[in-house]
């Protein structure tokens, strides 16, 4: 079983940890940024990372028939989990602001699913996910993470597994320090784009 120590050196070793000043998909701030799109620049780690949490979904007694995540940064990771799962997979998307299915997708009354996202941290795109899933008669059976910033805090009503749960400190846009100091530019470099 891969320890949460073994999980950070992959991230540590695509350099896939950023510091600085981010806006993250959320819309709060925080000076960490956990960019996995960094570790699946690299199929070996990405593989490594995303094995690891297929056995731990598998120890934890999930059964899923289908594996979705959100797009964008869930998308590799989804298909990455699912192939070691040996399960379909496919992925959300926003249309006009709302998670919906497209490119043929569909879902099956009782289908059971894993969400995937490679970092919660309010949990905002997985909630989306899960409220599509049963609006269309699929069952989610587990959230599936790579990182959970929230350090446990976030509910989704099912079982959450995850390689690296920490507490990331992070900030509404009015009560960021970084902002109010003004000496470290605020850049965006998740998926979804915000104005200030």
């Amino acid at each position: 079983m891969m320890t949460t120590e073994q999980a950070l050196e992959v991230y540590r070793s695509t350099g896939a940890i950023l510091k600085g000043h981010f806006k993250l998909t959320s819309g709060r701030h925080s000076d960490t940024y956990m960019q996995s799109a960094k570790v699946f620049v690299d199929p070996k780690a990405s593989e490594t990372l995303c094995k690891a949490l297929a056995e731990k979904l598998t120890e934890a007694g999930v059964e899923a028939d289908v594996v979705i995540s959100p797009a964008i940064g869930g998308i590799l990771m989804g298909y990455e989990v699912a192939r070691q799962l040996g399960k379909p997979n496919i992925f959300a998307e926003r249309e006009n602001g709302v998670m919906t299915l497209r490119r043929g997708f569909t879902i099956e009354k009782g289908t059971k699913f894993v969400v995937c996202e490679d970092v919660v941290t309010t949990g905002g795109s997985v909630k989306e996910v899960i409220a599509l899933v049963k609006e269309a008669g699929g069952e989610v059976s587990a959230v599936a993470s790579l990182v959970d910033r929230s350090n446990g805090k976030v509910d989704f009503g099912v079982k959450f597994v995850n390689l690296i749960s920490m507490d990331i400190t992070s900030y509404e846009p009015d009560e960021c320090p970084l902002c109010k100091e003004g000496k470290i530019e605020l850049v965006k470099p998740g998926s979804r784009v915000f104005t200030k």
